[in-house]
């Protein structure tokens, strides 16, 4: 049921976004985006702090969770490079056609 709560919130944010594309500037749908992630690390944060059983093992889980994290910035950072290659190359395959 989690997932279905999840999966329609996304769709429905797709079509409100859709609708309101020309009303809305998408500088603040970043800024609040922005915002929001902010809250929710927060609380994050507050819950993480508040588990007794995370807290005694964070000296194990924070080395791995380094190994991750740097995994993963690592193949962000890598998969974004090459995205915006493609994208490049594609816009100039049109302004080479147009």
């Amino acid at each position: 049921m989690g997932i279905l709560i999840i999966v329609g919130l996304f769709v429905l944010g797709i079509g409100l976004g859709y609708i309101l594309r020309k009303v809305i500037k998408e500088s603040v749908v970043a800024k609040v985006t922005t915002m929001i992630i902010y809250l929710l690390l927060f609380v994050l944060g507050i819950s993480v702090g508040g588990d007794e059983k995370v807290m005694n093992n964070l000296p194990t889980l924070g080395l791995n969770a380094l190994i991750i994290t740097a995994g993963a910035m690592l193949g962000s950072m890598i998969m974004a490079f090459l995205v915006y290659k493609l994208i490049q190359k594609l816009k100039r395959k049109r302004e080479y056609e147009g």
